[in-house]
């Protein structure tokens, strides 16, 4: 008997896995007994926020391409989106009432799973776990973790700097230096300001809309990780002797003369596709951030990968504790899954919560489990989490084709996401084939 803590999307998604190949399961759900402060329900997979599972561009978008290769890997979380699709254009929105109704009738009725209405406020001592216990886990768990995982390893408040694709940076602006040289001396992309341009900003960045905090995210801002907007409030030259100061560094384009600000990038993965913004954690509106960083010189033509949030999120730093197979490297029979390993978004955290279920599964019947390829969607994303720690630590993030190998050879921008869909779906048929699980057909009525 396998435990699974937590009916959101990844918990209901690894569960399913596990029961359509006859291993049972008990899966734990606090709520009603308990609501988090998001849920209104005590329904399965119940959406919190948008009722969009964002593109459906399985060509053109990276998370489009998660949704077809889940749909290949028998998705219960796509299967009950695509019954209870609503019109959005290319966008996946769903009735949230059918598709949550859907969900827990299938976790009810299915003869392996047996649905518990019960806290879990403490982790199993015996057996294999999956903990899928999402964002919002309850303090008691929470306290549980961190005994188990060490305090510094569990974030309760996530402070998130925009990520920028490499190829979309203005280098006839920017140029990389690390200040003084520190480093390989070229570790940092830099983003020139002159005074005009620096005053133009932060006279945008005071008056462009912030979201406002939930009532259950507040929380006293670390002096550490202050958003931009609130150090600029604190004094207008506040980010000029911060995270935009530029002193240490010589602009070539201006003959070697130090520029009055300075926007950082630092490298945020192990391919060198994407830049971290650095110290550009915000509360700006999403459309705030796109319009007004694209006002940064060498940010004109930004291709945003993710952007800047803080909000209240418990996720654990997965690329410390966990294998490549969500297995946590202390105790291998506790697995994670879910928005809790630091990925972001309802398809993400269904889609680690399958590859925790198809990997269980094999651990369970006495085999290796075999992680998908990096050059898919599965894969990508799961390096990230298991493997994307950078020296400045680990953060959150969508799947996007920021996370996969470049293609080699490479292909020109017009077509380069075709080809690597293609190139992921060809990726994904060979690691399906080799699988040695197959899931059985569903029992008669469900599914």
């Amino acid at each position: 008997m396998v435990t699974v803590i937590g009916a959101g999307l990844a918990g209901c998604e690894a569960a399913w896995q596990l029961a359509q190949r006859h291993i049972p399961v008990h899966l734990y759900e606090m709520r009603p007994g308990r609501m988090t402060p998001a849920h209104t329900s005590d329904r399965c997979g119940e959406l919190v926020c948008s009722n969009s599972l964002r593109s459906d561009d399985a060509e053109r978008n990276a998370v489009g391409l998660l949704h077809e290769e889940m749909r290949r890997l028998d998705s219960l979380i796509m299967a009950a989106a695509d019954r209870h699709r609503l019109p959005a254009g290319t966008a996946l929105a769903v009735d949230r009432e059918g598709f949550a109704n859907w969900l827990t009738d299938c976790m009810r009725q299915h003869p392996y799973i047996t649905l518990i209405r019960d806290e879990v406020t403490a982790l199993p001592e015996q057996g294999w776990v999956i903990v899928a216990s999402g964002p919002l886990t309850s303090s008691v768990l929470a306290e549980q973790l961190q005994r188990r995982l060490g305090s510094e390893q569990l974030a309760f408040f996530d402070a998130i700097a925009p990520i920028v694709a490499l190829e979309s940076i203005n280098f006839d602006i920017a140029w990389r230096q690390s200040r003084y040289g520190h480093g390989n001396g070229d570790d940092y992309i830099n983003c020139p300001l002159d005074q005009q341009q620096y005053e133009q900003f932060i006279d945008a960045l005071l008056s462009a809309d912030k979201v406002t905090f939930k009532p259950f995210e507040q929380a006293p801002y670390f002096e550490g990780c202050l958003p931009i907007e609130v150090m600029a409030e604190r004094g207008r030259q506040t980010p000029r002797f911060g995270p935009m100061k530029p002193v240490g560094l010589n602009n070539p384009h201006q003959g070697g003369q130090p520029a009055y600000a300075v926007v950082q990038l630092r490298q945020d993965n192990q391919l060198g596709t994407l830049w971290n913004m650095v110290g550009f954690q915000t509360k700006l509106t999403w459309s705030e951030q796109q319009r007004l960083f694209r006002t940064i010189p060498g940010l004109e033509q930004a291709e945003f990968y993710r952007l800047g949030a803080m909000h209240r999120n418990t996720f654990i730093n997965s690329p410390q504790l966990l294998t490549s197979t969500l297995q946590l490297k202390s105790d291998p029979r506790l697995l994670f899954a879910g928005q809790m390993i630091g990925v972001e978004g309802y398809v993400e955290s269904a889609a680690m919560g399958l590859l925790a279920g198809l990997f269980l599964a094999q651990l369970y019947n006495g085999h290796e489990p075999l992680p998908p390829p990096i050059t898919t969607a599965h894969g990508a994303l799961l390096a990230h989490v298991t493997a994307g720690a950078t020296r400045d630590g680990f953060q959150p993030m969508n799947v996007n084709f920021g996370l996969f190998p470049p293609l080699d050879p490479p292909v020109g921008k017009r077509w380069r996401q075709q080809a690597m869909s293609r190139r992921a779906l060809e990726a994904l048929q060979q690691w399906i084939f080799h699988a040695p699980h197959p899931p059985t057909p569903s029992p008669e009525g469900e599914g």
